[in-house]
């Protein structure tokens, strides 16, 4: 299992890599493990989104990556 600090790390470099979209790309890699019966990877990328929502929840109103 992938640590918490990991986790946050992931999440941050998806938000710079991809914007207000980082969301949406985690949401469809977690999509696609689930269907190719990775749970392992679904269930981390579902952390992942969860430490997004919250670095989103962060940012002042408006703010774009």
């Amino acid at each position: 299992m992938i640590d918490e600090r990991e986790i946050w790390a992931c999440a941050h470099q998806l938000m710079k890599q991809h914007g207000v979209d980082a969301w949406f790309v985690a949401s469809q890699r977690a999509d696609a493990l689930l269907a190719e019966g990775k749970m392992e990877g679904h269930h981390t990328f579902l952390r992942i989104l969860e430490r997004i929502r919250q670095l989103e929840q962060m940012l002042p109103e408006g703010a774009v990556h």
